[in-house]
């Protein structure tokens, strides 16, 4: 099983598509921009990328760009010299140089300082690095990934990031669906984190009873897998070695929510179907959901962009 599998579980077509995607990406140092829902398992697509490339044997250095000073940002991320600034009594590698020969994660890249934007494009372009306080520039062997849940685009027409820093940052972006487009993969997710967070709490795994997880899959799902994970911890706890119940869950999820269909995905019309009329109104729907974007209605679909592309020219869906 290699990192992928291991680390994002589940078996929907819309997860799977995307690690495909990522399978590729990994043994090549090309920028990847992860997009996603907070909570979706970004960073585990960057620890999954890193695992799997040729710098394994590297670093992997995570920072959260929202979490950076912008006084000192600059620093951080480049490193400085002794005496560059007040307060610089030795000299700093930063975190560029830190994973040299690895990987160099930025989460929420949507909040990396605008001034600092222009030089983490050059570092980009030419792999050059100019450390805070000295005048040469140095050599640095490290790969990008980002990540962000933010709709940069938007922060570019609103003046917060530049556009050719995202251009250059989006060179094969992975966008991770939402738990709630993949409420399939729910119950294995579930079973696979019940059972580690009993292991790490020392107690004896909870079991769900098939009305629970009935019950969970209708959620939204808003904080994503990470909500998911708080959940199962609060079970772990509260009802080791039980068979939760529906009543055990917290209030929220006792409200009504839109079913997602449990069970089988279509009930096949006793007078029959076409089936080639069918594929194509699942396509429109598709593209009306990503508002007409062809690689995102590909991935909810499970297809390739080009076997979609085939399908829409095949049905001839006029304007898609």
């Amino acid at each position: 099983m290699n990192a992928f599998h291991h680390t994002l579980l589940g078996h929907s077509p819309a997860l799977q598509a995307v690690i495909r995607t990522a399978h590729l990406l990994a043994p090549t140092d090309v920028t990847v921009l992860i997009l996603g829902e907070s909570g979706t398992g970004k960073e585990l697509m960057a620890h999954a990328l890193h695992r799997e490339s040729r710098r394994a044997s590297g670093p992997f250095v995570a920072i959260n760009c929202a979490a950076l000073p912008e006084a000192l940002a600059e620093s951080l991320l480049f490193g400085h010299r002794r005496g560059a600034f007040t307060g610089a009594v030795a000299d700093e590698a930063g975190h560029i140089r830190a994973s040299q020969g690895g990987t160099l994660f930025l989460d929420e890249i949507a909040e990396l300082p605008l001034a600092l934007q222009g030089k983490l494009l050059r570092f980009l372009e030419s792999g050059e690095c100019q450390v805070v306080g000295s005048s040469t520039l140095t050599h640095c062997d490290t790969r990008i990934i980002a990540a962000t849940n933010r709709n940069l685009p938007e922060h570019i027409k609103s003046g917060h990031f530049r556009a050719d820093l995202y251009y250059r940052l989006n060179v094969v972006p992975l966008e991770i669906p939402p738990l709630r487009s993949r409420v399939s993969d729910l119950p294995l997710l579930v079973q696979h984190l019940t059972t580690q967070l009993a292991r790490q709490h020392g107690v004896t795994a909870p079991r769900y009873a098939p009305a629970t997880l009935a019950q969970l899959q209708r959620y939204p799902w808003p904080g994503n897998v990470r909500e998911l994970r708080n959940l199962c911890e609060r079970m772990v706890v509260l009802c080791a070695g039980r068979t939760i119940e529906p009543g055990h869950l917290p209030i929220e999820f006792s409200a009504k929510h839109p079913s997602p269909t449990p069970g089988s995905v279509f009930d096949l019309p006793a007078g029959g179907i076409v089936l080639d009329d069918l594929e194509a109104d699942i396509i429109r729907q598709a593209l009306a959901q990503t508002r007409g974007n062809r690689s995102h209605a590909a991935r909810l679909l499970g297809l390739s962009r080009d076997t979609l592309l085939y399908r829409i020219k095949k049905y001839a869906l006029v304007g898609a």
